[in-house]
């Protein structure tokens, strides 16, 4: 008889590892509070990046056995790099520097093609269950506190696939804001790294941005939300139960592309179950120190407001025009090198604060940080007047899924 193996989450860092244990003969059991794969999301696009490593993503998922057509993924080379003075520069590549998936039910998302390989696979998902995590061998289980949070707004649009990022210290406390348009559906998000009252009116905002730089004419569908909860914890095996994607704190503290790790992590755990291989090691040597890399990055970034990202920004493409490939600035900003291995004790002191988890794991975590003085401004005329069309479109139907009381 074959070994059981419970997955407490039916995300992709549990699908992945449920997909590989029952190809290799584990009786594998997934148990997922909500109702399906996907169902925490509400159609947004979120990127898979490429430039963590030097082999291509795809390439990886195909070697654990995972196959990539199962879902619907578009690759750029290409992108409009915002400036906070809003010049607009192209970070380009000649290869993939990212692909954009789309997060849901439907059944082209990515979330329902890992369900699919799960499935395929001889997987068992048990849906709208609840599962006590001692009684499971992974926990994939999704976010339970917030580090930071994004808010956007999918539309109708006639123009062209187009991906925009934008380093804007007004619009994005903290962060950024981006524009992705995919065959005629776009997303425009702000993501905030501090608390703040009303955090629609951000929303607005960029909203407004985005409408007088690109012929977007725009038609609102819905309006979407998001957390992140950023922490890191002393171990990854836990009472002998394997701790994947958010649940690991396998999140990326920079720009918030968790995709890969998560599904990284889940193909670990499996093949560590399954080969005896040991998946502490296996983190500590490949994932922690990107995930290092980025909080260092991160903690930089929460101490420059505007005169910061310019500067970012034009360093960006200067390192693209030494080197004829803007996707070399990204592997060198998650590459552990000697100055930010020399930050990590000021950074963990300065920026993580010590958290017992309730299931008496220790983590270093990034609570939401308060507000600036700075983050205190009038909205702009265009601003107001999304706000009050977004709020006729709610009652004529439009759907949220957060409040804009959120902070």
């Amino acid at each position: 008889m074959s070994r059981r193996i419970d997955i407490l989450g039916a995300g992709l860092s549990g699908l992945s590892a449920a997909t590989i244990l029952a190809r290799g003969g584990y009786d594998v059991h997934v148990h997922e509070i909500r109702k399906d794969s996907g169902a925490r999301f509400d159609g947004d696009f979120q990127g898979l990046e490429n430039w963590s490593s030097d082999t291509d993503f795809f390439d990886e998922m195909r070697e654990w056995g995972l196959d990539p057509n199962e879902f619907k993924s578009d690759a750029f080379s290409i992108i409009d790099l915002i400036h906070p003075d809003d010049e607009i520069s192209n970070p380009v590549t000649d290869g993939i520097a990212f692909r954009v998936v789309e997060r849901g039910t439907d059944e082209h998302c990515i979330d329902q093609g890992f369900k699919r390989m799960a499935l395929a696979a001889g997987a068992n998902i048990h849906y709208e269950t609840r599962k006590d995590p001692s009684e499971c061998d992974i926990i994939a289980a999704g976010p339970k506190e917030s580090s930071a949070v994004a808010f956007g707004e999918i539309f109708h649009t006639d123009h062209p696939n187009h991906v925009a990022f934008q380093l804007n210290d007004k619009l994005a406390p903290g962060a950024y804001s981006y524009l992705i348009i995919i065959d005629g559906i776009g997303l425009i998000c702000t993501c905030l790294w501090r608390q703040q009252k009303k955090s629609g009116r951000y929303l607005n905002e960029t909203i407004a941005w985005y409408e007088e730089h690109y012929e977007l004419n725009r038609q609102p569908i819905k309006r979407v939300g998001g957390k992140g909860d950023f922490s890191l914890p002393d171990h990854y095996i836990h009472e002998d139960r394997h701790y994947v994607g958010e649940a690991g704190g396998l999140q990326d503290f920079m720009w918030g592309f968790g995709m890969r790790y998560a599904i990284t992590s889940g193909a670990m755990a499996a093949n560590s179950i399954m080969d005896s291989n040991d998946y502490e090691k296996q983190v500590r040597s490949r994932l922690i120190p990107l995930i290092r890399a980025s909080a260092i990055n991160r903690f930089l970034m929460n101490r420059i407001g505007d005169r910061g990202f310019k500067m970012v920004a034009r360093y960006w493409m200067r390192d693209q025009a030494r080197k004829g490939d803007g996707l070399a600035f990204m592997k060198w900003v998650y590459q552990p090198g000697l100055f930010r291995r020399a930050l990590w004790p000021i950074v963990k002191i300065g920026m993580l604060r010590r958290k017992q988890l309730a299931d008496g794991r220790m983590v270093s975590r990034m609570p939401f940080r308060k507000a600036l003085s700075r983050d205190v401004w009038e909205a702009s005329p265009r601003a107001e007047e999304i706000g009050v069309q977004w709020k006729s479109q709610q009652r004529g139907g439009g759907h949220t899924s957060f409040s804009e009381n959120d902070a």
